[in-house]
């Protein structure tokens, strides 16, 4: 039998034919006339998408790569820094602190719950030595997505910054970088960008640039400053070799999201994440996050009692070639979790919830076939009215 691959992961997630298609293309030098003037199409429509006017900064890495430079660009050793951690990459930033000998202060909150802006509050009224607050936007290995305004409206009121990653959520969910008092915001490929892993950005404002110029940590590739320089330069460029084909393929896939339009993209994704919940819970199976605000990348659903996340995904990828995403580190064997973040539309979800139905008639568990088709599908219909709409 021919097999069908659909890859329904939070991500890497699936790229658009456009973008493919021009990693295919001749390879350009990078320092000549034609890569700049890609190059700065990038930067400046990266802006737009994340709806700054502060520097936008970018690396030959995966999202953690500007994590790191966050933390060793920002910070010297013996700082002070808060991290908000729910979830494996909240965590993530933790450990990148202490690696760079930074005192942590770790405020880590149920997997299944948001970050409290009161606490963190709490946190930098105590602790006035505090230079950075950590926080991740859209956690993807809970589906749970925290109330970055709400975060960014108390830290701007300290001298201490805000480091933020939305590298699942930038393009996907509601962000709005200067609005929300953001200071640094780092972002990866290979989720709402469409794009495949390997691309990095960060977006620095006026006040973590202060913190740059005094910052002790050591950073050679990661360097903000090496790379803000050459930006600046005549022939703006990146300090080391960049990803050519990727920035190309970046560039497409911007162009794409803003032509499509932001507010579009982000509505986009609340219906599928709605539609796959009315899916779920119809089949009887009960979702991971309790706060499910905002949380439209990744829908996060408890294995059901006596069958382990993981033989639900390995069972979906071996008997129907649907690959979702099992639970990790806490949570593994405990949830599954099927993404919509990036170049999705409905049927591709409905695809996702067929397979599901039928592993867990496979794997013992009573679905009625047919039921989660049926409660997305008219879901569907009364957000769209009938009509054809994103999504």
């Amino acid at each position: 039998m021919i097999r069908k691959e659909y890859l329904l992961t939070p991500g890497p997630t699936p790229i658009p034919s456009e973008v493919s298609l021009v990693q295919a293309e001749p390879i350009i030098h990078h320092r000549t006339p034609a890569y700049t003037e890609l190059f700065v199409r990038l930067v400046e429509d990266l802006k737009k998408v994340l709806l700054t006017e502060n520097e936008v900064l970018t690396f030959a890495a995966s999202g953690t790569g500007a994590m790191e430079g966050a933390v060793a660009n920002c910070f010297s050793p013996g700082d002070r820094v808060l991290v908000a951690a729910g979830g494996k990459f909240g965590l993530r930033f933790a450990e990148i602190a202490k690696a760079y000998g930074m005192e942590v202060e770790l405020y880590e909150y149920p997997w299944d719950e948001a970050a409290d802006p009161e606490v963190i509050a709490r946190y930098l009224r105590e602790k006035r030595d505090i230079k950075g607050v950590f926080l991740t936007h859209s956690e993807t290995s809970t589906g749970v997505v925290n109330d970055v305004r709400a975060v960014g409206e108390v830290v701007s009121e300290t001298p201490a910054i805000l480091v933020v990653d939305s590298i699942s959520g930038a393009g996907a969910l509601e962000l709005r970088t200067d609005a929300w008092k953001v200071d640094v915001l780092v972002t990866g490929s290979q989720k709402a960008l469409m794009t495949p892993p390997g691309l990095a950005a960060a977006a620095v404002s006026p006040k973590a640039w202060e913190y740059v110029e005094k910052a002790e940590s050591p950073s050679y590739y990661f360097s903000f400053k090496k790379a803000l320089k050459k930006y600046r330069s005549d022939s703006p460029e990146t300090p080391f070799t960049p990803a050519v084909s990727l920035v190309k393929a970046m560039s497409a896939a911007v162009r794409l999201l803003l032509e499509e339009g932001l507010e579009e993209a982000w509505e986009r994704h609340r219906v599928l994440a709605l539609c796959t919940r009315a899916a779920v819970q119809a089949l009887g199976l009960e979702l991971f996050p309790k706060v499910l605000e905002r949380a439209y990348a990744v829908t996060a659903v408890k294995a059901p009692q006596g069958i382990k996340g993981g033989d639900i995904v390995r069972h979906m990828n071996r008997m129907h070639g649907v690959i979702i995403a099992g639970g990790q580190d806490r949570l593994k064997g405990k949830i599954f979790r099927i993404g919509h973040v990036g170049y999705y539309h409905f049927f591709d979800m409905v695809v996702a919830v067929t397979a599901l139905e039928l592993t867990l008639r496979s794997l013992g568990y009573p679905a009625e076939l047919g039921s989660g088709v049926a409660a997305m599908e008219r879901l569907y219909w009364e957000l769209t009215e009938g009509k054809e709409a994103p999504g």
